[in-house]
């Protein structure tokens, strides 16, 4: 399985254990924030979990409103819950919820069960997340489904990022023809793609027009 990117949510407290250190040690990358507004920030800044973690303990909450809010950022993705003792989640949403205390190895047990077994057909590159089995694209915090022919040419794209491609070679590999004549239709497509991975696709700043060549994409 490539690297787990998680979000964990938690902070500093003398009485209740945080986590970010212990996930870290077992070759996951851990990006900690410290509230609800902080983890928005960052997704809207391009970072694409895996997984979030709310250690509601640390927050002296039950993370019952943090979980609603990330679930209706990201519907699909999985949510562990931590609570202390003497709190409750009721309807958190969360996909798994743990109560202190319990050991970090039950923890990662935990990330890897939500995970799906497929994972390691998952293309991560920069904010992009596709998955070519379902056409699901995860990028800057929006969950778009692709048709199979977009799947392919972003595929096509990721493996050959940072070369400019020309229109005629990106036709005849996506669409598996001979006949390059039209690329109309890949302009289109690429329009298309656009719209799911660029922050504002008027103004592309990662899939590119080469003048005179085709496109490229720079992640």
């Amino acid at each position: 399985m490539s690297e787990i990117q998680l979000l964990l949510i938690e902070k500093k407290h003398t009485e209740y254990p945080q986590f970010a250190a212990a996930l870290r040690q077992r070759g996951m990358d851990v990006r900690v924030v410290q509230s609800g507004s902080e983890a928005l920030k960052c997704l809207q800044a391009g970072f694409s979990p895996d997984l979030f973690i709310v250690n509601a303990a640390t927050l002296r909450t039950n993370g019952k409103r943090l979980c609603q809010t990330l679930r209706a950022y990201e519907d699909d993705l999985p949510i562990i819950l931590i609570l202390s003792p003497e709190r409750e989640a009721g309807n958190s949403q969360a996909s798994v919820v743990l109560v202190l205390p319990f050991t970090v190895q039950k923890l990662v047990n935990r990330i890897r069960h939500l995970l799906p077994p497929d994972g390691a057909d998952i293309l991560k590159v920069g904010p992009v997340r596709l998955n070519p089995r379902t056409g699901v694209l995860r990028c800057w915090g929006r969950q778009t489904r692709l048709t199979p022919r977009l799947v392919r040419l972003l595929t096509v794209l990721l493996e050959h990022r940072g070369e400019a491609m020309e229109r005629a070679t990106l036709f005849s590999q996506v669409w598996e023809t001979d006949y390059t004549e039209d690329t109309r239709t890949l302009d289109v497509h690429i329009s298309w793609l656009r719209r799911a991975i660029e922050p504002d696709p008027r103004q592309p700043r990662f899939l590119k027009t080469v003048r005179g060549v085709g496109y490229r994409l720079d992640l």
